[in-house]
């Protein structure tokens, strides 16, 4: 029996119409008024590539493009992110290290493909410098999940992760702005007081929540069923799963860069979602969905009136 929920997940028009409803969300919050096109246009971006995220490694087993149409959602319903175009950078930066970084599976040698990866990763520390702080946890990712880690990768990384800094450099030098370079690098290292609420609100937090909640329910239902799914998928949704909690984690407990983080996990959690949406079939996951919908509309229609 097919319930609504499946419906929707396996539907060639649930992508399209998302994109519609992100675009009557986007003009409410100012889109045409604000012209925040260049944020639009990223977030579209972003969309297509989170398909070929799903469709180049298999994220789902069957036909659905719930992958896109659940960072759609998330990312709308983010209001306070879509005015900010460094967390659409960061976003899309994220997602095309993780496009080439899987490419990599099993393949030690992959030097190419292991610098794309972290020279996209470096370009997103350029505006957002605490992702760099990841790069440890990257590391022993790869060896342990993407199975790729090597000298040589490692070293590509290295490698590709300096290469935006060089044409940033050159043009500091330029401008006479090299002062900047340091600062930067130096920002890294600031903390603030852990767990300290300031300067995160109500509207940050509910949806912080919410892409929690998606989070542990897509997440507990891949440990559980993971069997069903081929060996390289298991790898790749466990890697999501340890990097979505350790960038929550992180969000937690360094609240000041929130927003940068909270982009972050949102590509990380719409894979776990969106694969418990498409492949669920019970009256309980039926009724959860709807839930998780309704939620994202009140959540959304929230923000915007915040905005």
């Amino acid at each position: 029996m097919k319930r609504l929920q499946n419906r929707i997940a396996t539907s060639r028009k649930s992508l399209p119409v998302t994109v519609v409803y992100s675009l009557l969300v986007s003009l409410a919050a100012g889109l045409a008024t604000e012209s925040m096109w260049l944020n639009f246009a990223l977030l579209l971006a972003s969309t297509v590539m989170m398909a070929e995220l799903n469709n180049s490694n298999a994220l789902i087993r069957i036909y659905s493009r719930m992958v896109s149409c659940s960072f759609l959602v998330m990312t709308s319903m983010s209001l306070f992110l879509f005015r900010t175009t460094a967390v659409a950078v960061v976003q899309i930066t994220f997602i095309t290290f993780l496009l080439f970084l899987l490419r990599t599976y099993q393949d030690p040698d992959a030097s190419g493909q292991t610098f794309y990866a972290f020279c996209a990763l470096g370009i997103s520390s350029v505006v957002f410098p605490h992702v760099l702080l990841f790069l440890p946890a990257l590391w022993v990712l790869m060896a342990v999940y993407v199975q790729s880690f090597s000298p040589r990768t490692f070293f590509s990384s290295i490698l590709g992760i300096l290469a935006p800094y060089w044409f940033v450099t050159a043009w500091l030098i330029y401008s006479g702005q090299t002062a900047w370079l340091g600062a930067h690098f130096q920002s890294v290292l600031q903390f603030d007081k852990p767990f300290s609420t300031a300067g995160v609100g109500l509207h940050e937090w509910l949806t912080f929540g919410f892409v929690f909640l998606c989070a542990l329910i897509g997440g507990t239902y891949f440990l559980i069923f993971s069997y069903q799914d081929r060996i390289r998928v298991r790898m790749i949704y466990e890697l999501f799963i340890v990097l979505d909690s350790l960038t929550m984690f992180f969000a937690l407990i360094q609240p000041q860069h929130f927003d940068g983080l909270l982009g972050m996990a949102i590509v990380l959690t719409a894979p776990l979602i969106g694969h418990w949406i498409a492949l669920t079939n019970s009256r309980l996951s039926n009724i959860v969905s709807i839930a998780l919908f309704f939620i994202a509309l009140a959540l959304t229609a929230f923000n915007l009136l915040g905005t």
